[in-house]
């Protein structure tokens, strides 16, 4: 890293800023009519939020609620097992991203399954799946997909060189999501306090800051879509104050230096012509959503595994386990420490539910920075 770059990281990690608008917030929060229930729907927010302490540093009347921005988090059980099946298959290979190796399913992980003997591996860059089909064509390879609006125009660029080079052993089982739906799911829902959101801030590099307009409009909920470091938070925080202070619900763009309203058109672009929406898909925790996730379009379906390998796939829907707490987690219901089996029997090493598992996840984040 730069000399330079680093003292641009530095900038926004300075503490007499982060105090400077602490004090801010605390001020303008005395004008507050209400207190403000906010939830950061990305999971790198609640990390950032944790690992600097920033919830210590406000006015009791602003408190964080954790939302469902955590891809591995959400993933249902049928899905974790529709991977470990592809995975036991003869001469498969199975790719997938970072934890998601490590999500228990509904008996096994795809760490359990790899450690018995099955061709697992976790791709560090999805472009890393041509190489591999490449080099074993004699072998079915598998992209196991997730993430969010952000990561899906790497998988749809994977899939436009298949298509140019004629690929035939490289098939996709697609599990990208989408915030906007998820999220008015838990507004509809009416369960959770919730009167403010910090948006996204990659997922909005993508998709546009413009996608959280209507959940401000229907719901007269400030948005304020941030960057991940904790003078990004503060700041975010502050111009939800204001927002609510001065009876306004907008989407403000705090992340300027790269967030936009209408987004990346070109990757939107690419997306919409290898995906569409799917009419449900479930998340953990919350259940079906309509049109909440993508699929492959009908024309590339010689790639989707779910139609290839369909007979070993099952849709059955799975329960976490019982002690387990991420659904209610991921609706903004709860807490990690509201777990019974928080930080004791469930642990990073001895996960029993996926937001235990994930970088992102809100229990991995209480788990590394708070003091319960």
């Amino acid at each position: 890293m730069s000399l330079q770059l680093k003292d641009l990281y530095d900038s926004f990690r300075e503490p007499n800023t982060i105090k400077a608008l602490s004090q801010q917030i605390k001020k303008e929060s005395l004008k507050l009519k209400e207190p403000l229930y906010i939830m950061e729907v990305c999971g790198g927010h609640t990390h950032t939020i944790m690992k600097y302490g920033l919830k210590q540093l406000l006015p009791k009347n602003i408190e964080f609620i954790h939302g469902p921005g955590c891809p591995v988090c959400i993933m249902p059980k049928e899905r974790i097992d529709h991977a470990i099946s592809l995975a036991n298959l003869d001469d498969v290979i199975l790719l997938t991203l970072g934890d998601m190796i490590r999500v228990p399913g509904s008996k096994t992980s795809l760490a359990q399954e790899r450690a018995k003997g099955c061709d697992i591996r976790p791709l560090y860059s999805p472009l890393d799946a041509i190489k591999i089909a490449t080099e074993n064509p004699d072998k079915k390879v598998i992209f196991f997909a997730i993430g969010f609006e952000t990561t899906t125009p790497m998988t749809a660029s994977v899939l436009k060189i298949v298509e140019k080079k004629k690929i035939t052993n490289l098939y996709f089982h697609i599990n990208h999501v989408l915030v906007p739906p998820a999220v008015e799911a838990i507004m509809q829902s009416g369960e959770a306090k919730i009167n403010a959101f910090i948006g996204p801030s990659h997922v909005s590099v993508i998709s546009g800051a413009k996608i959280y307009s209507p959940l401000a409009d229907e719901y007269n909920t400030p948005v304020a879509v941030s960057g991940f470091e904790p003078v990004d938070v503060m700041e975010s925080i502050l111009m939800i104050v204001k927002q609510k202070n001065e009876e306004q619900t907008k989407v403000e763009i705090q992340y300027s230096r790269a967030v936009t309203l209408d987004g990346n058109i070109k990757a939107q672009e690419m997306i919409a012509k290898y995906m569409t929406p799917r009419t449900h898909f479930r998340w953990r925790g919350i259940g079906d959503i309509e049109s909440s996730a993508l699929v492959l379009r009908e024309e590339y379906a010689q790639y989707d595994a779910e139609k290839v390998f369909a007979e070993f796939l099952s849709d059955e829907p799975i329960d976490d386990h019982k002690l387990c707490i991420c659904g209610t987690i991921l609706k903004g219901l709860a807490k990690p420490s509201d777990c019974k089996v928080f930080g004791t029997a469930c642990t990073p090493n001895t996960p029993l539910g996926s937001c235990m598992v994930s970088s992102e996840g809100a229990c991995n984040a209480y788990y590394r920075f708070e003091e319960i």
